[in-house]
């Protein structure tokens, strides 16, 4: 069984998937914490010098790699869902978990973290706004299911994913 969790930035993909993975006794990974090891360097360098574009191709490989997998929990960039090919990896080989977190909280969540390149601008508001409206149908169309974040803690909505897995997977 592969869990592969999806959603914007400041959703606790990372959180829940360390959860889980403890839980149900399965590896946990981070595409940006593999990214980051594979090149030596931070996501920040990687989108200053090589561009979204380079991060992006760099994001495929990584993804390529971890859905050859098996019984893994894997936490995505918030930006994977953009590329077909990434839908179509992640549809296929595993549970896809959209974890949907309203604007209001991904700003709280997000406000005081330094190193997410693409809110290093004077209004990342404005920013998550613009990114929410323009993946929320990515994130959508490649869920398996929709787990709704807002006043819950990791362990919630990891419970609420457990549950899920233990009915239907």
């Amino acid at each position: 069984m592969n869990i592969f969790i999806v959603g914007p930035m400041g959703s606790g993909k990372t959180t829940v998937g360390k959860i889980l993975a403890n839980e149900l006794f399965l590896n946990f990974y981070d595409t940006d914490t593999k990214i980051e090891e594979k090149t030596g360097v931070s996501i920040d360098w990687i989108f200053d010098i090589e561009g979204e574009e380079g991060f992006r191709k760099r994001e495929t490989e990584v993804l390529k790699e971890m859905v050859a997998s098996n019984s893994i929990v894997l936490a995505t960039g918030g930006g994977i869902v953009i590329t077909e090919e990434n839908r179509e990896l992640l549809a296929s080989r595993g549970t896809v978990f959209y974890l949907h977190t309203p604007l209001k909280t991904q700003i709280e969540r997000t406000s005081k973290d330094k190193d997410r390149p693409l809110l290093k601008n004077q209004d990342p508001a404005k920013i998550l706004s613009e990114l929410q409206e323009s993946r929320l149908s990515f994130y959508e169309e490649v869920a398996d299911y929709i787990i709704e974040t807002e006043n819950k803690t990791g362990s919630e909505v990891a419970n609420e994913i457990i549950k899920l897995t233990k009915n239907y997977g």
